[in-house]
């Protein structure tokens, strides 16, 4: 395997070790860059190639930035290399169960626009999720033309999260976009997170993937339409990988308790010294977190937006608990009914 060219991709120790070397000639290693249903593009040592949908997913279910072990003759896929971070969503719907949005991925930008759009509790959210991802998050403020007091915005991310990373651009601009690829060197992987209409796509062809379709926002409530339609790895100048993902108009929150109990420390150690274990923060003699609030020590926004994100992620977690149950009884059912029937025709 060319090593040298895998890394300009991503390739990492951590991956490599899990590459046996005996296997070292009788199978290539390539990155997932794009599906597009029955075809799967993906980037190795010698470049892109595409193969059906079918071969990609024989080793498990993909995502945009999984590492494949494939088969030299024929490119079926053997392994899935496990995922350095993963990160994913409840699926639209009413039925609960993940999808998966981008695997091994360094850095989210977390993006967010400087006008009618933007939202702390938002943010908070795309936070959350990315620190569950096990990935550095990013907050970028984008459109600062639109905004008279952008700094005001910085201040109160900044206070979201402690040590949180912001920058502040006009996304139009190559050389406020600079400050970014800090995160985009060789071998590094970064994405985009936001809603439609927040700049992804300007900011994207201000990094260098091309010229992404753009758009213009409404201007009746700030909000913008889709651009990006598919999700796909775009190689940089800088020798970074980024990841442009289309808007997301609904981003609930799976089985994310980690990543609510970091983003919410605050809110968490004061709730520690409610005098009751089950306190819910109502009103209640004795609750630590009215207190907080009263005294200005806690935001009442911050406090409604942690017990609604952690609801939310409570009620899918045990709703992902339950799928994943029902799939293995059926699974072990399929299972007993193919050895019965194997068992009839030897008795035949």
């Amino acid at each position: 395997m060319d090593n040298h060219r895998l890394r300009a991709i991503g390739w990492k120790p951590f991956f490599e070790l899990q590459v046996p070397p005996a296997a070292s000639g009788t199978v290539v290693v390539a990155r997932v860059s794009a599906h597009y249903g029955s075809q799967v593009l993906l980037l190795g040592a010698a470049g892109e190639f595409r193969i059906p949908a079918q071969l990609a997913e024989s080793a498990g279910e993909i995502a945009v930035g999984d590492w494949l072990v494939l088969t030299a003759a024929d490119h079926r896929a053997i392994q899935r290399l496990e995922r350095q971070t993963l990160f994913y969503r409840k699926a639209s719907g009413e039925e609960v169960k993940p999808q998966v949005i981008a695997a091994n991925v360094d850095t989210f930008f977390i993006v967010s626009s400087c006008n009618e759009d933007f939202s702390l509790s938002r943010i908070e959210r795309f936070l959350a999720l990315t620190i569950q991802a096990g990935a550095t998050p990013v907050v970028v403020l984008t459109k600062v033309d639109l905004c008279s007091d952008f700094a005001t915005l910085r201040r109160q991310v900044e206070q979201v999260h402690a040590g949180l990373l912001v920058e502040t651009l006009d996304a139009r601009q190559s050389s406020q976009v600079e400050v970014l690829k800090a995160w985009c060197g060789p071998g590094q992987t970064v994405a985009l997170l936001g809603s439609s209409g927040v700049g992804k796509s300007t900011l994207a062809n201000s990094l260098g993937v091309g010229s992404l379709a753009t758009a213009e926002i409404r201007d009746k409530d700030g909000k913008g339409r889709h651009t990006t339609t598919t999700r796909s790895l775009h190689l940089l100048p800088s020798g970074g990988i980024l990841v442009d993902n289309p808007g997301i108009r609904e981003l609930q929150l799976p089985a994310c308790e980690d990543g609510l109990l970091d983003v919410f420390e605050d809110v968490v150690r004061i709730a520690a010294g409610c005098r009751f274990s089950n306190c819910s923060h109502d009103g209640v003699a004795g609750c630590a977190v009215i207190a907080a609030i009263e005294s200005g020590e806690l935001d009442p926004r911050r406090v409604a937006s942690f017990q609604k994100l952690d609801a939310e992620q409570a009620h899918n977690s045990r709703s992902l608990a339950e799928r994943r149950e029902r799939d293995r009884k059926m699974g072990r059912f399929f299972k007993s009914v193919l050895k019965d029937k194997r068992r009839i025709r030897e008795v035949q």
